[in-house]
């Protein structure tokens, strides 16, 4: 079924690779040029507990599928949260999207209303778009009930960011909720750009202000976001000019620049040394830019789309 990698997850999946990671593997069958090409890294800040989270999972749905996803935990449990929404949602989602993909099919002249926001107007259907949609809103509220049900775990002011990624052939979804973020490292004009896929939905937005004065804290959001369609980001159609996808928490983004971590993935030493390199250079960051701040969880998962190849490019945008 694939290769996965997972951060915080040894209660289900137990064979350690370190102190930060955990590996499973079920049935391993990754097409030749594209096993190992990823990698998850996650050092705890100086807060206390590491409450981040993170998934990469390499031949998720199809062959060449993949999924990525960081979740940033807040609250006295968001710890908790955040492992429980790893170790769940990829499950969840996959079994929820091929069961409506099955209704979807014995129903004759579905009519999608909804505005899709694409990128590439070339990309996946839009009744499959619609699918996807229609999967992830519901999966995000499953998982909000679950885990407002879970036994001995008190989530009220608790909860998780999300920051998804589903590759489907030469297709991107993407879903988030909260602030952690989403960025693609592409060639334009000869040069490493940076394509942020996200929005980063902080407090500080207007409507983001909005929503959380209107709705009650959940398990699955961030200061009291709950799921809504609009977590859906969009659509990405890959070319062959897009080299890397980039899913880190707040506590990278607050201090390194879209520009910088696609500089640092781009002169990584290999696929696997690409998020510890952006771990360790965001703990730097928020050594020398607030000496006197306690440092934030960073968790970073790098997911390379072709082989990575030595080169000297410079870093655009």
């Amino acid at each position: 079924m694939g290769t996965c990698i997972s951060l915080a997850s040894s209660e289900i999946h137990g064979v350690e690779v370190h102190v930060n990671m955990k590996l499973y593997e079920e049935n391993i069958n990754v097409p030749n040029g594209t096993g190992g090409l990823g990698s998850v890294f996650t050092e705890e800040g100086s807060k206390g507990l590491n409450q981040d989270a993170a998934i990469l999972y390499q031949g998720y749905g199809m062959e060449d599928g993949a999924f990525c996803g960081v979740f940033d935990g807040h609250g006295r449990n968001g710890h908790t949260v955040s492992k429980i929404v790893s170790n769940r949602l990829p499950s969840l989602l996959l079994s929820q999207k091929n069961a409506l993909a099955k209704i979807n099919e014995l129903i004759d002249g579905n009519d999608i209303t909804d505005q899709i926001e694409m990128v590439a107007y070339d990309s996946v259907s839009t009744k499959n778009f619609h699918t996807w949609k229609e999967a992830i809103v519901s999966v995000f509220k499953v998982m909000d009930k679950e885990i407002k049900l879970q036994v001995n775990l008190d989530c009220s002011g608790s909860g998780t960011t999300a920051v998804v990624v589903i590759k489907e052939g030469e297709d991107l979804i993407i879903a988030n909720l909260g602030d952690s973020r989403a960025v693609l490292g592409t060639i334009s004009k000869s040069e490493i750009a940076a394509v942020q896929l996200t929005t980063d939905l902080k407090p500080g937005l207007p409507c983001e202000a909005d929503r959380i004065r209107k709705v009650q804290w959940s398990g699955i959001c961030t200061k009291g976001r709950t799921p809504y369609p609009a977590s859906i980001s969009h659509i990405h159609r890959l070319t062959s000019s897009d080299q890397f996808i980039v899913l880190a928490s707040d506590g990278v983004w607050d201090v390194i620049s879209n520009k910088e971590v696609m500089s640092i993935v781009w002169a990584a030493d290999s696929e696997e040394a690409a998020a510890k390199a952006v771990v360790e250079a965001a703990t730097i960051a928020w050594k020398n830019k607030f000496p006197s701040a306690k440092v934030d969880d960073c968790t970073v998962v790098c997911l390379f789309l072709h082989k990575k190849q030595c080169t000297t490019m410079a870093v655009d945008g």
